[in-house]
């Protein structure tokens, strides 16, 4: 298959369109500008976790606080830094002093054409409820960054899904603070 041969839609929905570009089918987000996910390490070395339902996996699952850019009326031409603090405060109620761009990555490039742009939060601190938007029942966790693989383990092992983005974001995490990184 050529490189950028085009997408024909087989499926539309109101969400996202089932797509193919060749003999490839994938599923194509519709009506937004991105997609952030934010990692977010407290004053107590703690990383910000939330756990939802996911129709998808129909099971709850444990993620970094993420969400859709300009998907609504009232966020189109948002920026995708701006993105992350809104879903980082709706999903968890922390605030941060600044976000940092970490990087950015293909979620699932087999299946979907979603590409993830991370950010780190700058000294976040709780400051509301979070919870999600009146759709969503979010629960959020804050875990300590040395428990977060055991922790993650014993969810499993209660029948809780894991998003293995977590693992990006622990990655980026653990760097920093490496001795060999001037960061940490």
């Amino acid at each position: 298959m050529a490189q950028g041969e085009n997408k024909q839609i087989i499926a539309a929905g109101k969400f996202m369109d089932f797509a193919r570009r060749g003999r490839w089918e994938y599923v194509a987000r519709k009506n937004l500008s991105g997609i952030v996910g934010v990692v977010a390490v407290n004053a107590r070395g703690e990383l910000v976790l939330v756990e939802q339902y996911r129709a998808a996996t129909d099971c709850r699952v444990v993620e970094l606080p993420a969400g859709l850019v300009g998907d609504a009326a009232q966020f189109t031409g948002e920026p995708l830094e701006a993105a992350a603090r809104r879903e980082l405060f709706e999903e968890t109620g922390y605030e941060a002093d600044a976000f940092e761009y970490l990087f950015e990555g293909a979620a699932s490039s087999g299946i979907t054409d979603e590409i993830i742009a991370f950010y780190r939060a700058v000294n976040p601190r709780r400051t509301g409820p979070g919870g999600g938007d009146e759709s969503e029942d979010i629960a959020v966790h804050e875990v300590p960054v040395a428990e977060v693989h055991a922790w993650l383990t014993a969810r499993r092992a209660e029948g809780v899904a894991c998003d293995i983005k977590i693992y990006a974001g622990l990655y980026h995490v653990l760097s920093a603070r490496s001795p060999n990184n001037s960061e940490g």
